[in-house]
């Protein structure tokens, strides 16, 4: 686990789950066959102690933390760009966790209706019928969560 460099940025566990809450993507970092690194955005939610997100039923991402579940996941939450002061006020969330595909049926209805609930919470009336549609052909994967580190960078 590597520490964070600028302690000044760091920020606390509520910081980091509020980050999570309301970033539109995240970078999931996973590790290929051949040992070298895939990074691919994804939408998560956070429920509890795990995160969901939504996904196909195979391909490189699938195989990846099926072999290895070992994943980092980065959102980040609101940006300014400062450029008369040459920086950008950011913050961030890291994860670090184990993932593996939800297989439960009854888990996966949960998963899918909390990212509705995050990412379509105007169209909350159509959830029902889109899941029954999708379920089939939607994998959802759940990240538990080993360690979880906020960063900001605050300017007035």
């Amino acid at each position: 686990m590597s520490h964070m460099r600028r302690k000044d940025r760091e920020q606390g566990e509520e910081f980091a789950r509020a980050v999570l809450k309301k970033c539109e993507y995240g970078v999931l970092a996973t590790v290929n066959d051949d040992a070298t690194p895939y990074c691919i955005p994804i939408s998560p939610v956070l429920c509890g102690n795990v995160i969901y997100f939504h996904c196909a039923l195979e391909g490189q991402k699938i195989d990846n933390l099926t072999s290895r579940p070992q994943v980092c996941l980065t959102c980040v939450g609101d940006t300014r760009l400062l450029p008369q002061v040459f920086t950008t006020a950011y913050e961030s969330a890291v994860v670090c966790g184990q993932a593996e595909m939800v297989e439960d049926e009854a888990e996966k209805r949960f998963a899918l209706n909390k990212l509705c609930e995050k990412y379509a919470a105007e169209n909350m009336e159509q959830v029902p019928a889109a899941i029954e549609r999708s379920l089939a052909r939607t994998g959802i994967c759940k990240i538990t969560i080993a360690s979880l580190t906020g960063k900001a960078k605050i300017v007035p």
